[in-house]
């Protein structure tokens, strides 16, 4: 039995303990002269330099296809002189259907020799499947690039009926790839520049390979990259650098500086890991570093002396309105939702007035569910409506709030809710403060479910320095004699 293109890439990431694959992309302006036989010698250079580090090649076929039948000649030469045990990953983008896709996969496959192929998924699966045929032959598709310009059509929301879900098109695309792996051969694009992409990405494809370029001259960072779309195995992810290492003085040192600082934020995340399963809390993800930040550098996390309403004097004050005048934020904040939303059975949202209003309708856009609120203060005139918004008797509900303390306007929440007839089995919040939400509520017989937790927040505040340590210590001694 043949073995598949992922399982061969994974045994050379093995055998060079290396996830870099090196872009093959002879520009004219890098050419001794504009022709073939010169882009042919820019890549062989490259080749002889790095193959004892290289994960792979990714030679792009427009390059040498600006050059005629003289350049695919050399693209199959470059092609034929890199060594059997590096997969070569062809960068051409093909789109297109029936006898035209069989007769691309033919030219890449047979004519060329290549490993693997970048496809446009545009046309949909049958753009992809005669790519697909043979298993040791493998597909990348283009799911959400690093230009510009992919947001045109990459980000527009896809409202799936039936599950009463959205997501974004290139979400759809990682989705459809995950479906079509039938035979461990098909991978995604997902540009190093776009890290909240990947991390998207990688949630709903968890076991994929993504090829994720930009890291260089692009601006991709490689950390945040890494954080957002390595797998836990330190595996699925390939980090394609062509400037960075063909324009180097050097390019087998280039080559190997890159490799080590790969595996540098690679051993890293692995220590980070580690220390998760033994008990300590991950502060290291992509998702939860810029929400922590953000909400500090906003002013929605406080360290100083406070005035609750119990009238007790606080070290630490969390303000969660103040996310209205911070729409990236904002945004970030309600993404981090998603993730426990989707795992839960419910019909509508239920923002709780007055801090959650705001979360709940970013949610709302973000996931494509509808919202409903109950009012505070019930009107006393026009409808004297205690819910907010259109619903059916019978339906799910799912309560949306930013913090928990000690569950009690959760339990008001509730009450109206169920008097108008909705049913409620879920809570779900930014900030679990530890004062015993989660215990009440579950007497009760309900699930409180939180993107974070006070602790974390302050560990992750301690151990990168953004707050100073006494600060941290009050907070934390106050939480504890409050509990």
């Amino acid at each position: 039995m043949s073995m598949s293109f992922f399982e061969r890439l994974r045994r050379r990431v093995e055998q060079v303990d290396s996830l870099l694959c090196v872009g093959l992309d002879p520009h004219l302006a890098d050419l001794s002269a504009p022709n073939a036989e010169s882009a042919k010698e820019f890549c062989l250079r490259l080749v002889d330099a790095t193959q004892e580090i290289a994960a792979a090649y990714k030679p792009n076929s427009a390059f040498f296809e600006v050059f005629g039948s003289e350049g695919f000649a050399a693209l199959k030469q470059v092609i034929a002189s890199i060594p059997t045990s590096i997969p070569v990953i062809l960068d051409a983008k093909r789109g297109d259907i029936a006898s035209t896709a069989e007769a691309y996969a033919q030219a890449a496959f047979q004519g060329l020799n290549a490993s693997a192929i970048t496809l446009n998924p545009y046309l949909g699966r049958d753009a992809i499947e005669p790519f697909l045929v043979e298993p040791e032959r493998g597909v990348f598709l283009l799911c959400k690039t690093s230009n510009p310009g992919a947001a045109d059509l990459q980000d527009q929301l896809v409202i799936d009926q039936s599950h009463r879900s959205a997501y974004y098109l290139y979400e759809k695309v990682a989705l459809l790839a995950q479906d079509l792996n039938r035979r461990d051969n098909l991978g995604l694009v997902v540009g190093a520049t776009q890290p909240e992409a990947l991390r998207r990405v990688r949630s709903l494809a968890p076991d994929l390979w993504i090829l994720a370029p930009g890291v260089g001259v692009q601006g991709g960072d490689l950390q945040s990259a890494m954080q957002a779309g390595l797998r836990p195995d330190g595996m699925g992810l390939l980090i394609p650098v062509s400037r960075a290492i063909s324009r180097a003085t050097d390019p087998m040192e280039a080559a190997g500086d890159i490799r080590h600082e790969i595996n540098q934020v690679r051993h890293q995340l692995r220590l980070a890991r580690k220390s998760n399963v033994e008990g300590r809390p991950e502060i290291q993800t992509i998702e939860f570093n810029p929400i922590a930040e953000g909400l500090l550098n906003a002013g929605c996390i406080k360290f100083g002396q406070f005035t609750l309403k119990s009238g007790l004097i606080s070290p630490i004050y969390i303000d969660l309105r103040q996310l209205v005048s911070f729409p990236e934020l904002l945004h970030r904040v309600a993404a981090a939702y998603l993730p426990i939303l989707k795992n839960l059975t419910f019909d509508r949202l239920a923002g709780l007035p007055y801090a959650a209003l705001p979360i709940a309708t970013a949610i709302s856009l973000e996931g494509g569910w509808p919202f409903i609120y109950p009012r505070k203060e019930v009107k006393a005139y026009g409808t004297k409506a205690e819910i907010e918004g259109v619903f059916n008797v019978g339906e799910q509900v799912v309560i949306i709030d930013d913090l928990a303390t000690t569950g009690g306007s959760k339990f008001e929440s509730i009450e109206k809710l169920a008097s108008a007839g909705l049913k409620v089995e879920d809570v779900v919040v930014l900030i679990d403060r530890q004062s015993g939400a989660g215990e009440a509520l579950a007497r009760a017989g309900y699930k409180l479910h939180s993107v974070t937790t006070l602790t974390d927040l302050l560990n992750y505040y301690e151990e990168s320095g953004k707050v100073p340590a006494g600060q941290i210590k009050a907070a934390r001694d106050f939480i504890s004699s409050s509990a």
